[in-house]
């Protein structure tokens, strides 16, 4: 047998020519892969129908029913003196505007509880609006308009289809009669669905059509900031010490690990921290953006921390020693060269835990940021509350106007957060330097 020969052959204890162990450890990588493709495509999916839940839910809330009614601003009821007194025409009992224009669509309906249910078509805060028409324009006093007027949640909800005539009357709010109103008012082109901006410009509600989500927007704001202020330079300033004056013995080791440890306690344990010492304690005000933004910082401070310590690990020495070469101090080295370096990874790590903040809802719970707000907040001490909260409150409410509302709020908050950290990312790659 030639030595070409010899070589082409098997030897004995190989599979085609390779030995049992080798191809063993093949067939263990193939599946590895295959378990991580398979726990990626697993957890894509678990994503995708969240988001698609999320979204097929919460999407009609960007959307309004309204009914076009002719509304008459009899001066009788508005202003009966023709002062035009700005206090009159506050205080004017514009309800009876709306019902009288539905009622003349509907000259039929004469008895008194038949009425009641069908001025219930409109919205029980029409008269609001109508009252800002006339404070902003009183010549329309005595004149004749059409106006777009917001529409109950129940014949918004029919209208969106949640519920048709197929269901058994006994199981929807919008009973047959309120259905034939409905249609009637269609057919004349008096039914509208428009974008939802009340959505986005009122404060909660206990009415679902008349629930909006600004005042909870604002009140994340002033939280917010409120954080960013405490937290970010502390936490940087904290980090620059550590990292690179303090001496390193036992202290520095167990400040170390007692920030390491603060990073994975439960988040209510800070809110629980909030209502021991900042409201039962120093008295701070109850449910003010000020208190949940101090409780919000000493949360987000451990991430703040971590994160620019790894920043400044990631600064070359040789930078150091060239700064000190020539002749700066310690304190013009970190602050001329070192922190402007480190500035990518200390902004993503802020900005990250900035949005975890933004998201908290259990601390906020415990210093009492669960309160019913109609206002919209005018500043860090004024009582409020914030958009994670405000879904909290709404989610547990029965009526199904406010579900699809608990989704619209859900869809803006993880608006916001995937825009915190595209900004994060656009802050990195913006100012990372490579070595």
């Amino acid at each position: 047998m030639t030595d070409a020969t010899q070589a082409a052959t098997p030897t004995a204890g190989t599979v085609d020519g390779r030995s049992p162990g080798l191809a063993a450890r093949h067939r263990a990588e193939r599946r590895f892969r295959a378990y991580g493709i398979l726990a990626v495509g697993t957890a894509v999916a678990v994503l995708l129908w969240l988001m698609i839940t999320i979204i097929g839910t919460g999407y009609s809330a960007f959307v309004q029913t309204e009914i076009r009614l002719d509304i008459h601003f009899d001066a009788e009821v508005i202003d009966p003196d023709g002062t035009r007194d700005a206090e009159v025409l506050r205080t004017a009992n514009y309800a009876v505007l709306y019902r009288r224009a539905i009622e003349k669509l509907f000259p039929e309906v004469r008895k008194r509880r038949d009425k009641r249910q069908l001025r219930r078509l409109v919205s029980s805060g029409a008269d609001v609006a109508l009252r800002s028409i006339v404070i902003d324009d009183p010549d329309i006093i005595g004149t004749t308009r059409e106006i777009w007027l917001t529409a109950s949640d129940d014949l918004d909800q029919f209208h969106k289809g949640k519920y048709g005539v197929d269901t058994p009357e006994d199981e929807r709010p919008f009973k047959d009669r309120e259905v034939a109103w409905y249609e009637r008012l269609a057919a004349d082109g008096r039914i509208e669905a428009n974008f939802n901006t009340t959505l986005f410009s009122a404060g909660a509600s206990r009415e679902a059509e008349q629930a909006g989500i600004w005042g909870a927007i604002v009140g994340s704001f002033w939280t917010m900031l409120v954080t960013l202020l405490l937290s970010f330079p502390v936490g940087v300033s904290a980090a620059v010490y550590l990292e690179e004056f303090a001496p390193k013995n036992r202290w520095t080791d167990l400040i170390e690990v007692n920030i390491n440890n603060l990073a994975a306690v439960p988040s209510i344990v800070f809110g629980l921290l909030g209502l021991a010492v900042f409201l039962n304690f120093f008295g701070l005000p109850r449910s003010a953006p000020l208190v949940g933004g101090i409780v919000l910082a000493l949360m987000t401070l451990p991430t703040i921390i971590i994160a620019t310590r790894a920043a400044l690990k990631a600064v070359p020495p040789s930078i150091r020693e060239a700064a000190l070469g020539v002749g700066a101090s310690q304190v013009q080295t970190v602050t001329h060269h070192v922190l402007p370096l480190a500035l990518p990874g200390i902004l993503t790590g802020t900005i990250i835990g900035m949005a975890q903040a933004l998201g908290e809802t259990a601390p906020l719970l415990m210093i009492g940021m669960v309160a019913f707000i109609v206002d919209i907040p005018g500043g860090p001490l004024s009582p409020s509350t914030v958009l994670p909260v405000q879904i909290f409150l709404w989610s547990d409410l029965p009526e199904r106007a406010f579900a699809e509302r608990t989704g619209a709020a859900i869809i803006v908050l993880l608006g916001f957060l995937v825009i915190m950290n595209l900004l994060a990312v656009l802050l990195r790659k913006r100012f990372e330097r490579r070595w």
